[in-house]
């Protein structure tokens, strides 16, 4: 009995490689969050070029992010997570270097550009590896029935670096202009890359492939329902701001704040919960809570209730993606689980990108308010579909 109970207390080291694995994201993924906000800075700025061109290149990274989720998953099957992420954190780099290189004077202005475009379509290559390789990694060195867990600290890991990658990217930015930024950008991703190297790695699975889309016939209700949850994400991210502002309202910054806090807290405190009661009942929760936080958004007549609104958006939109997640491993065999995982983030990574230009128009036409009323009809629809979801679970259980 006293050896079983010291056996039982001693940490688990699977968790422990998970956190490593956690913390080298996080400083990999500053790359994508620090040059986030300076990218559109450098072009418009330095560059000379005007908002349009900025935009394309924020954008063109989650363009090859989204069509790069289903090599990225296949590579990961074939060959093992560890070296999935590993080329991924080495493309980060070199994505950094080609930045680099656009930053010297002698290129022209369009050549610069031009150069920054392959740097920034790199960086969304680099993402793809980098994620689904660390989540099929992981999910082989904790086992599928601890998905849930993994995928929360996955998130944590990308949305922690978004919060801390902002401004330290302007602050770079401002003290050292945009080539001293890449090079902090190149530095980062090989220190993680030096972290995991010693890290066990997990063999892949034997066993027959499936095609791209014969797996998204799998997986799409928990790709639908988490691509749902983040047009309420989506839409707050763009638009808080310029809503508060719109209204005279003073401390606009805070409702990212909000946000932030709420999605943290409930990934540090209840990221287990997906693996212990089941991810649609976890997800239908989190939705109804996001409904509301949208809802409130919508009709808040003072500034704290829209704080408290985005605050209820964070706590719902944190659970949804693990919840949904840890269904989609359950959907497939384990040689297809990095495609899968591939496959189900994409939705998400859609949802991100088309939100803002398509809620866009309807703000101009109806005001900012407009877009967190189709944030919230999105997230009930998305109730609806973890429903669904959760009947199908059922039935096929």
């Amino acid at each position: 009995m006293f050896y079983v109970i010291i056996t039982s207390s001693r940490p688990d080291p699977a968790y422990r490689y998970v956190l490593i694995l956690t913390g080298a994201l996080f400083l990999s993924y500053l790359s994508v969050a620090m040059s986030l906000p300076a990218v559109p800075i450098h072009v418009v700025n330095g560059l000379a070029l005007n908002n349009s061109f900025g935009g394309l290149a924020v954008g063109i990274a989650f363009l090859s992010t989204i069509v790069t989720r289903s090599r990225a998953g296949a590579s990961a099957d074939r060959l093992g997570g560890k070296i999935c992420m590993q080329r991924g954190l080495v493309i980060y780099a070199v994505a950094g270097v080609i930045c680099l290189v656009s930053s010297l004077p002698q290129l022209s202005v369009g050549g610069a550009y031009a150069v920054l475009l392959v740097g920034r379509l790199l960086l969304g290559l680099g993402e793809s590896l980098g994620m689904v390789g660390m989540v099929s990694w992981a999910i082989g060195l904790m086992g599928p029935q601890r998905s849930g867990k993994v995928i929360a600290l996955v998130g944590m890991g990308m949305y922690g670096s978004f919060a801390a990658g902002g401004p330290l990217g302007l602050a770079l930015l401002e003290r050292t202009g945009f080539s001293g930024l890449m090079v902090v950008c190149i530095i980062l991703p090989l220190i993680g890359l030096l972290a995991i190297h010693w890290l066990p790695a997990v063999q892949p699975h034997a066993g027959q492939r499936e095609s791209f889309w014969k797996i998204i016939g799998r997986i799409w209700r928990p790709g639908v329902v988490v691509g749902l949850q983040g047009i309420g994400f989506a839409a707050l991210g763009a638009f808080f701001s310029l809503y508060f502002l719109s209204r005279g309202w003073a401390y606009a910054g805070l409702g990212l704040t909000c946000f932030g806090a709420g999605f943290v807290i409930m990934r540090l405190f209840f990221g287990h919960l997906p693996d212990r009661i089941g991810g649609t009942p976890v997800a239908m929760a989190s939705l109804a809570i996001e409904a509301v936080g949208q809802y409130l958004l919508w009709l808040a007549p003072t500034p704290e209730l829209a704080f408290s609104g985005a605050l209820l958006t964070g706590i719902g939109c944190s659970m949804v993606f693990p919840a949904m997640g840890s269904e989609v491993v359950k959907q497939v065999p384990p040689h297809l689980r990095g495609t899968a995982v591939g496959g189900f983030a994409a939705f998400q990574d859609l949802a991100y990108g088309a939100t803002a230009p398509v809620v866009g128009l309807l703000a101009d036409r109806s005001g900012y308010a407009s877009v967190f009323l189709i944030g919230g009809l999105a997230a009930t629809l998305g109730l609806w579909m973890a429903f669904q979801a959760h009947r199908f679970v059922r039935q096929t259980a």
